[in-house]
């Protein structure tokens, strides 16, 4: 071994224990920060809508009622807006635009005559879900709105998709792109 060898080892081994330090540093530092955008983003799944990933909220059936609807033919169905206590707390406050964190759901049967009374309509066969959530950030180009429409628990096409906000706003601007008002 040459004089200069032993230097080369130790230059190389001490490159590398600083490498492989700067390497650890950098990972430390990036993990958490990649982290959190894929917590933020939520996992991918087959049951989110196209376009705006909104997905069912787990337990929305027992949130309070906004306010019930009847849509005439062709589609004949009974409606039902609740919303998570966020909206229940908008909604109860008058605010306008409504405040990000917001869900709503419409939930939808076809309308059917109560076989023990002639005079009521009642719901009959469910037809679909709608999901409304409000992130300004997320969904700045669609007035802060993300929108979600299920049939069976599963999204519709992106086409359907696509109508939602012209819908909300050619005719629901001036409310914040929202349809339903509070039954009192």
């Amino acid at each position: 071994m040459t004089p200069t060898e032993p230097a080369k080892k130790r230059f190389s081994f001490t490159t590398v224990m600083v490498l492989a330090a700067l390497l650890l540093v950098v990972l430390l530092t990036c993990v958490p920060y990649l982290v959190s955008i894929a917590l933020a983003e939520g996992p991918a799944t087959a049951d989110a809508s196209p376009i705006f990933g909104v997905t069912i909220p787990a337990g929305y059936k027992q949130w309070e009622l906004i306010a019930p609807a009847e849509e005439a033919a062709p589609l004949d169905e009974l409606r039902a807006v609740v919303g998570n206590q966020v909206a229940i707390d908008a909604y109860q406050a008058g605010k306008l635009p409504f405040p990000d964190g917001i869900i709503l759901v419409k939930r939808a049967w076809k309308r059917k005559q109560s076989p023990e009374f002639a005079s009521a309509t009642i719901p009959g066969a469910a037809t679909t879900v709608q999901v409304m959530v409000k992130d300004s950030r997320k969904y700045a180009s669609t007035g802060g709105w993300g929108f979600g429409r299920f049939v069976n628990g599963k999204p519709v096409d992106e086409a359907q998709h696509r109508t939602c906000f012209a819908c909300h706003e050619a005719r629901a601007k001036g409310r914040d792109y929202v349809f339903t008002r509070l039954a009192r």
